[in-house]
Protein backbone atom coordinates (compact mmCIF):
# COMPACT_ATOMS: atom_id res chain seq x y z
CA UNK A 1 0.00 0.00 0.00
CA UNK A 2 1.15 3.61 -1.06
CA UNK A 3 0.65 6.52 1.73
CA UNK A 4 -2.73 7.61 0.64
CA UNK A 5 -4.19 3.65 0.60
CA UNK A 6 -2.51 3.58 4.07
CA UNK A 7 -4.93 7.20 4.82
CA UNK A 8 -7.92 6.06 3.21
CA UNK A 9 -8.16 2.78 4.90
CA UNK A 10 -7.28 3.78 8.53
CA UNK A 11 -9.83 6.35 8.22
CA UNK A 12 -12.40 3.66 6.82
CA UNK A 13 -11.43 1.83 10.30
CA UNK A 14 -11.71 4.73 12.52
CA UNK A 15 -8.41 3.51 13.90
CA UNK A 16 -6.42 6.55 16.05
CA UNK A 17 -2.57 6.01 15.91
CA UNK A 18 -2.23 4.09 19.22
CA UNK A 19 -5.18 1.67 18.33
CA UNK A 20 -3.58 0.90 14.89
CA UNK A 21 -0.10 0.46 17.10
CA UNK A 22 -1.74 -1.83 19.07
CA UNK A 23 -3.54 -4.31 16.21
CA UNK A 24 -0.72 -4.18 14.15
CA UNK A 25 2.38 -3.93 16.49
CA UNK A 26 3.85 -1.24 14.57
CA UNK A 27 5.68 1.46 16.72
CA UNK A 28 3.97 4.76 17.60
CA UNK A 29 6.59 6.58 17.00
CA UNK A 30 6.84 4.54 13.44
CA UNK A 31 3.46 4.92 12.42
CA UNK A 32 3.94 8.79 12.90
CA UNK A 33 6.53 8.92 10.20
CA UNK A 34 4.75 7.01 8.08
CA UNK A 35 1.62 8.52 7.85
CA UNK A 36 3.39 12.38 8.14
CA UNK A 37 5.30 11.26 5.02
CA UNK A 38 8.61 11.58 7.11
CA UNK A 39 9.00 7.88 6.07
CA UNK A 40 8.89 7.46 2.25
CA UNK A 41 9.80 3.49 2.01
CA UNK A 42 8.80 1.63 4.85
CA UNK A 43 10.03 -2.01 5.48
CA UNK A 44 7.96 -4.58 3.63
CA UNK A 45 7.34 -6.27 7.11
CA UNK A 46 5.97 -3.23 8.37
CA UNK A 47 3.68 -2.90 5.62
CA UNK A 48 2.63 -6.70 5.87
CA UNK A 49 1.72 -5.98 9.26
CA UNK A 50 -0.66 -2.98 8.61
CA UNK A 51 -2.12 -4.86 5.37
CA UNK A 52 -2.93 -7.48 7.97
CA UNK A 53 -5.27 -4.67 9.96
CA UNK A 54 -6.20 -2.63 7.18
CA UNK A 55 -6.96 -4.39 4.18
CA UNK A 56 -9.76 -7.30 3.68
CA UNK A 57 -8.49 -10.51 3.08
CA UNK A 58 -9.09 -10.58 -0.44
CA UNK A 59 -6.84 -7.46 -1.29
CA UNK A 60 -4.08 -8.99 0.85
CA UNK A 61 -1.23 -11.17 -0.68
CA UNK A 62 -2.44 -15.18 -0.16
CA UNK A 63 1.14 -16.45 1.20
CA UNK A 64 1.05 -13.58 3.80
CA UNK A 65 -2.08 -16.16 5.29
CA UNK A 66 0.02 -19.15 4.73
CA UNK A 67 0.58 -20.77 8.14
CA UNK A 68 -2.11 -19.36 10.37
CA UNK A 69 -4.99 -21.00 12.16
CA UNK A 70 -8.45 -19.97 10.64
CA UNK A 71 -9.36 -18.20 13.50
CA UNK A 72 -6.13 -16.26 13.45
CA UNK A 73 -6.03 -16.09 9.40
CA UNK A 74 -9.23 -13.99 9.72
CA UNK A 75 -8.32 -12.08 12.77
CA UNK A 76 -5.47 -10.24 11.82
CA UNK A 77 -2.39 -11.60 14.03
CA UNK A 78 -0.47 -8.95 16.12
CA UNK A 79 2.33 -7.26 14.36
CA UNK A 80 5.85 -10.19 13.96
CA UNK A 81 4.40 -12.64 16.31
CA UNK A 82 1.81 -14.57 14.97
CA UNK A 83 -0.44 -14.21 17.94
CA UNK A 84 -3.16 -16.63 18.37
CA UNK A 85 -6.73 -15.41 20.81
CA UNK A 86 -9.07 -18.39 22.00
CA UNK A 87 -13.03 -18.26 22.90
CA UNK A 88 -13.17 -15.20 25.24
CA UNK A 89 -10.46 -13.50 23.79
CA UNK A 90 -11.98 -11.91 20.89
CA UNK A 91 -13.13 -8.65 20.51
CA UNK A 92 -14.50 -6.17 18.10
CA UNK A 93 -11.04 -5.03 16.46
CA UNK A 94 -11.48 -8.87 15.55
CA UNK A 95 -14.84 -8.46 14.47
CA UNK A 96 -14.05 -5.71 12.05
CA UNK A 97 -10.78 -7.48 10.94
CA UNK A 98 -12.97 -10.41 8.83
CA UNK A 99 -13.85 -10.02 5.83
CA UNK A 100 -16.99 -9.29 4.78
CA UNK A 101 -18.13 -12.45 3.01
CA UNK A 102 -17.71 -14.52 6.31
CA UNK A 103 -20.72 -14.62 8.66
CA UNK A 104 -20.50 -14.41 12.38
CA UNK A 105 -21.68 -13.00 15.45
CA UNK A 106 -18.93 -11.80 18.99
CA UNK A 107 -20.85 -13.43 22.23
CA UNK A 108 -18.91 -12.29 25.29
CA UNK A 109 -15.46 -12.73 23.26
CA UNK A 110 -16.61 -15.49 21.16
CA UNK A 111 -16.47 -15.37 17.21
CA UNK A 112 -19.30 -17.98 16.48
CA UNK A 113 -20.04 -18.79 12.83
CA UNK A 114 -23.55 -18.27 11.44
CA UNK A 115 -24.61 -20.88 8.94
CA UNK A 116 -26.31 -20.11 5.46
CA UNK A 117 -29.76 -19.09 5.88
CA UNK A 118 -32.49 -21.28 4.41
CA UNK A 119 -34.95 -19.96 1.96
CA UNK A 120 -38.13 -20.50 4.86
CA UNK A 121 -35.71 -18.23 7.08
CA UNK A 122 -35.04 -15.78 4.51
CA UNK A 123 -38.98 -15.91 3.16
CA UNK A 124 -40.09 -15.08 6.73
CA UNK A 125 -37.99 -12.32 7.32
CA UNK A 126 -39.60 -9.42 5.09
CA UNK A 127 -43.26 -10.96 5.89
CA UNK A 128 -42.31 -9.79 9.04
CA UNK A 129 -40.23 -6.51 8.48
CA UNK A 130 -43.37 -5.23 6.33
CA UNK A 131 -45.82 -6.31 8.47
CA UNK A 132 -44.55 -4.25 11.69
CA UNK A 133 -43.26 -1.49 9.47
CA UNK A 134 -47.10 -1.46 8.28
CA UNK A 135 -48.51 -1.05 11.83
CA UNK A 136 -45.90 1.49 12.42
CA UNK A 137 -46.84 3.91 9.81
CA UNK A 138 -50.40 3.55 10.64
CA UNK A 139 -49.76 4.83 13.97
CA UNK A 140 -47.38 7.29 13.15
CA UNK A 141 -44.81 5.90 15.51
CA UNK A 142 -41.05 6.74 15.82
CA UNK A 143 -40.15 3.00 16.02
CA UNK A 144 -37.53 1.74 13.77
CA UNK A 145 -37.77 -1.71 12.06
CA UNK A 146 -34.53 -4.00 10.67
CA UNK A 147 -33.95 -7.13 9.26
CA UNK A 148 -30.63 -8.63 9.00
CA UNK A 149 -28.01 -7.92 8.45
CA UNK A 150 -27.31 -5.04 11.11
CA UNK A 151 -24.58 -5.32 13.72
CA UNK A 152 -25.97 -4.53 16.86
CA UNK A 153 -23.35 -3.57 20.03
CA UNK A 154 -25.93 -4.90 22.86
CA UNK A 155 -23.77 -4.61 25.81
CA UNK A 156 -21.91 -1.62 24.34
CA UNK A 157 -18.91 -2.79 25.25
CA UNK A 158 -15.79 -4.74 22.75
CA UNK A 159 -16.91 -7.80 23.38
CA UNK A 160 -20.28 -8.90 21.72
CA UNK A 161 -21.92 -7.83 18.41
CA UNK A 162 -24.75 -9.67 17.85
CA UNK A 163 -27.04 -9.63 13.81
CA UNK A 164 -30.75 -10.05 14.91
CA UNK A 165 -32.75 -11.69 12.34
CA UNK A 166 -35.18 -8.72 12.91
CA UNK A 167 -35.52 -5.85 15.18
CA UNK A 168 -37.74 -3.09 16.36
CA UNK A 169 -36.22 -0.14 18.09
CA UNK A 170 -37.62 2.55 19.72
CA UNK A 171 -35.14 5.01 21.23
CA UNK A 172 -33.17 6.38 18.13
CA UNK A 173 -30.42 7.43 20.46
CA UNK A 174 -29.29 3.80 20.27
CA UNK A 175 -28.91 4.49 17.00
CA UNK A 176 -25.61 5.32 15.26
CA UNK A 177 -24.18 5.32 11.20
CA UNK A 178 -22.24 2.09 12.31
CA UNK A 179 -24.43 0.17 14.65
CA UNK A 180 -27.07 0.02 17.30
CA UNK A 181 -25.17 0.90 20.40
CA UNK A 182 -27.44 -1.16 23.76
CA UNK A 183 -30.74 -3.20 23.53
CA UNK A 184 -33.14 -3.07 20.71
CA UNK A 185 -36.73 -3.04 22.12
CA UNK A 186 -38.15 -6.38 20.32
CA UNK A 187 -35.50 -8.84 18.85
CA UNK A 188 -36.51 -11.91 16.51
CA UNK A 189 -34.52 -14.77 15.71
CA UNK A 190 -35.57 -17.57 13.24
CA UNK A 191 -34.08 -20.54 14.55
CA UNK A 192 -32.91 -23.41 12.59
CA UNK A 193 -31.47 -26.80 13.66
CA UNK A 194 -27.80 -25.74 13.97
CA UNK A 195 -28.87 -22.58 15.85
CA UNK A 196 -31.00 -23.56 18.70
CA UNK A 197 -28.73 -23.55 21.37
CA UNK A 198 -27.22 -20.14 20.38
CA UNK A 199 -30.64 -18.71 19.89
CA UNK A 200 -32.34 -20.54 22.99
CA UNK A 201 -29.63 -19.97 25.56
CA UNK A 202 -26.66 -18.18 24.82
CA UNK A 203 -28.93 -15.27 23.34
CA UNK A 204 -31.45 -15.47 25.08
CA UNK A 205 -29.57 -15.32 28.30
CA UNK A 206 -27.69 -12.21 26.91
CA UNK A 207 -30.77 -10.65 25.64
CA UNK A 208 -32.31 -11.07 29.36
CA UNK A 209 -29.02 -9.30 30.48
CA UNK A 210 -28.59 -6.56 28.09
CA UNK A 211 -32.70 -5.42 28.67
CA UNK A 212 -34.71 -6.48 25.40
CA UNK A 213 -37.69 -5.50 25.93
CA UNK A 214 -39.42 -8.63 23.91
CA UNK A 215 -37.84 -11.76 22.56
CA UNK A 216 -39.66 -14.14 19.80
CA UNK A 217 -37.95 -17.24 18.86
CA UNK A 218 -39.54 -18.90 15.82
CA UNK A 219 -39.39 -22.06 14.88
CA UNK A 220 -39.90 -23.25 11.11
CA UNK A 221 -39.66 -26.99 11.33
CA UNK A 222 -42.17 -27.26 14.53
CA UNK A 223 -43.88 -24.20 13.42
CA UNK A 224 -44.15 -23.26 16.72
CA UNK A 225 -42.93 -19.74 18.37
CA UNK A 226 -41.63 -18.98 21.97
CA UNK A 227 -42.17 -15.23 22.87
CA UNK A 228 -40.09 -14.45 26.10
CA UNK A 229 -40.52 -11.02 28.06
CA UNK A 230 -43.81 -9.49 27.07
CA UNK A 231 -45.17 -6.60 28.80
CA UNK A 232 -47.79 -8.91 30.93
CA UNK A 233 -45.68 -12.03 32.23
CA UNK A 234 -42.27 -12.56 32.89
CA UNK A 235 -43.10 -16.41 31.74
CA UNK A 236 -42.43 -17.31 28.05
CA UNK A 237 -45.78 -17.93 25.67
CA UNK A 238 -45.58 -20.71 23.40
CA UNK A 239 -47.55 -19.76 20.12
CA UNK A 240 -48.42 -22.64 17.81
CA UNK A 241 -48.63 -22.39 13.75
CA UNK A 242 -52.73 -20.96 13.50
CA UNK A 243 -52.26 -18.62 16.29
CA UNK A 244 -52.10 -14.60 16.38
CA UNK A 245 -49.00 -13.17 18.63
CA UNK A 246 -49.83 -10.02 20.05
CA UNK A 247 -46.67 -7.86 19.77
CA UNK A 248 -46.12 -6.85 23.44
CA UNK A 249 -44.18 -3.63 23.04
CA UNK A 250 -47.28 -2.35 21.29
CA UNK A 251 -49.21 -3.40 24.30
CA UNK A 252 -51.09 -5.96 21.90
CA UNK A 253 -52.35 -3.56 19.46
CA UNK A 254 -50.90 -5.17 16.64
CA UNK A 255 -51.11 -9.31 16.03
CA UNK A 256 -48.69 -11.26 13.68
CA UNK A 257 -50.71 -14.16 12.01
CA UNK A 258 -48.98 -16.87 12.08
CA UNK A 259 -51.55 -19.04 10.03
CA UNK A 260 -50.70 -16.30 7.58
CA UNK A 261 -46.74 -16.70 7.67
CA UNK A 262 -47.18 -20.60 7.53
CA UNK A 263 -49.73 -20.76 4.94
CA UNK A 264 -47.50 -19.01 2.98
CA UNK A 265 -44.38 -20.87 3.35
CA UNK A 266 -46.53 -24.36 2.42
CA UNK A 267 -47.75 -22.61 -0.37
CA UNK A 268 -43.89 -22.26 -1.43
CA UNK A 269 -44.10 -26.38 -1.40
CA UNK A 270 -40.27 -26.60 -0.38
CA UNK A 271 -39.44 -30.19 0.79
Amino acid sequence: MNLSQLRYHKQEKGYSMAKLSELSGVPLGTLQKIFSGETKSPRSSTLEALEAVLLPKEERHPEKDVGLTDAAREAAPAYGSGNRKKQGEYTLEDYYALPDERRVELLNGGIYDMAAPSTIHQFIIPLLTTAFHAHIMKKKGKCIVFPSPVDVQIDCDDRTMLQPDVLILCDRSKLIRRCIMGAPDLVIEIASPSSLKMDGKLKLGKYAQAGVREYWMIDPDTEKTVVYWTDETEFPAIYGPEDEIPVGIFRGEMKVSMKEIFGQIRDLGIE
